[in-house]
């Protein structure tokens, strides 16, 4: 194991601790659909508990066997990740970046399924009558590093010669 590596373990390990650290903070102090305003008219924290995936998609399903396959899809999701982050030369930093950013948020989220059945989001951000879905850093993280890693696909791509 190279000493590069250890800085990605690193950096997936810390965006871990403070997506579940920001959780156990929100159940602590926030009931379960508690509006705290933060700012007005923009960002509220409001605790909410999403049985389904990402922005609550399959949030109110009555069939057990779609929270255990959306179970076992993350699972499955986070072990090609993973795959192609151990595939990836630490010296592609972005691409590293990127994917860790997407295994510490995928990681965090099926933490909070496989100990408390549900993820809790909490970040609520709106305008007028319309919200965004709720969400949180675990969610975060993965889209951060899923448009970085995007970016950097695409910017691989211009750079690569074709031939005439």
């Amino acid at each position: 194991m190279k000493l590069k590596n250890h800085f990605y373990y690193l950096f997936i390990i810390v965006w871990i601790v403070l997506d579940q650290v920001s959780k156990y903070l929100v159940a602590r102090s926030i009931s379960l659909y508690q509006v705290v305003t933060v700012i007005p008219g923009f960002f509220n924290l409001t605790r909410v508990h999403n049985r389904g995936a990402i922005f609550g998609f399959l949030n109110n399903s009555q069939y057990p066997a779609a929270r255990i396959l959306l179970n076992l899809g993350a699972i499955l999701a986070l072990g090609v990740v993973a795959y192609y982050f151990f595939k990836t030369p630490a010296e592609m930093v972005l691409s590293r970046l990127s994917l860790s950013l997407i295994i510490s948020g995928a990681v965090g989220n099926i933490l909070d399924r496989l100990f408390r059945g549900y993820v809790i989001d909490f970040l609520d951000f709106y305008v007028g009558n319309y919200h965004w879905p709720f969400f949180n850093l675990a969610d975060s993280c993965i889209t951060v590093g899923v448009i970085l890693l995007l970016f950097d696909l695409l910017r691989s791509k211009g750079r690569v010669s074709h031939p005439a």
